[in-house]
């Protein structure tokens, strides 16, 4: 297994990145400073890792609140359109169950290799009230189990100024799908 640290020159350049996007972006996180924020992080470095698995696929990680049963802060993928983690079904099952053309791999495992979750409906909503996201693109979100089991899975998208649900079979996969992630700290 991969080692789940970064270099010190890394964690840095990560940190700087970060403390960048929160200070531009405050809109975001009303209430929060970043101080207690990078205190956190640093004492959880395997925390900044999966950070910056998901800021080197373009993911724009950041700050968006605070888990209320945990206190964790949460960050959510950012970035205007789903991050390039795109043309991956939804998950091993998904994948498994192709019988030809079957994509890299799923958002669940790339999710899960990256130390992450991908976004549920309720979260995919929520970053949509901080801005505009997916415009051109979607994002595969949690799928509930009922769903799941009958071999679909849902996906998301903004268009028309509007937040949409969707489903499609689970081992289908687009150019311009992929997930965002939610990283607690």
């Amino acid at each position: 297994m991969a080692k789940k640290n970064l270099s010190k020159e890394q964690k840095e350049t990560l940190l700087e990145t970060l403390r960048n996007r929160f200070s531009k972006n405050m809109n975001r996180h009303k209430d929060l400073e970043w101080n207690p924020i990078e205190r956190k992080l640093l004492e959880n470095p395997e925390k900044l890792w999966s950070l910056n698995e998901m800021e080197i696929t373009d993911g724009e990680p950041d700050v968006v609140g605070i888990d209320e049963a945990t206190g964790e802060f949460l960050f959510f993928d950012c970035s205007p359109e789903s991050p390039k983690r795109r043309s991956l079904c939804y998950d091993y099952q998904a994948w498994n169950a192709r019988k030809a053309n079957k994509p890299e791999g799923n958002a669940i495992d790339k999710a899960a290799e990256m130390g992450v979750e991908i976004l549920t409906e309720e979260q995919y909503r929520k970053l949509q009230e901080l801005g505009k996201f997916d415009l051109k693109t979607s994002s595969w979100i949690k799928t509930p189990e009922k769903i799941r089991q009958m071999g679909g899975a849902v996906f998301c998208d903004r268009r028309y100024d509007t937040v949409f649900l969707y489903h499609n079979g689970a081992e289908s996969y687009y150019a311009a799908r992929g997930f965002r992630g939610c990283l607690k700290v």
